[in-house]
């Protein structure tokens, strides 16, 4: 209880890290103020920092964004994965290398 305290006690600025505990904590407060108040639900829509800034005084970590979307009609968001770089993938020419298991001097190379 006691870090509860603390955190919210810490001054405008100072470094402090969102935990899980946190995001869950202030996403609740969001959709809860969003139901009852909809000039909120639109500062949330337009300007989600803002919205953010209204429940809690912890800084979103730099390069952070934050997305709310309306629950209207039939409307289903997904989250993609962040992509993946190539780097670990075969070339054509490496695949058609090991394609029936062996390399061009008959070798038998391990998958």
């Amino acid at each position: 209880m006691k870090d509860k305290e603390e955190n919210k006690k810490t001054p405008a600025g100072a470094s402090q890290e969102w935990t899980d505990e946190e995001i869950k904590r202030v996403e609740l407060e969001i959709k809860r103020k969003a139901m009852k108040n909809p000039e909120f639900r639109a500062l949330a829509l337009s300007n989600p920092k803002a919205a953010i800034a209204e429940i809690t005084s912890t800084p979103l970590p730099t390069g952070f964004n934050v997305k709310f979307v309306d629950n209207a009609g039939a409307n289903y968001t997904v989250v993609l994965p962040d992509p993946v770089a190539r780097v670990d993938e075969l070339s054509d020419a490496e695949l058609e290398q090991v394609a029936g298991g062996r390399t061009n001097n008959n070798n038998v190379v391990k998958l």
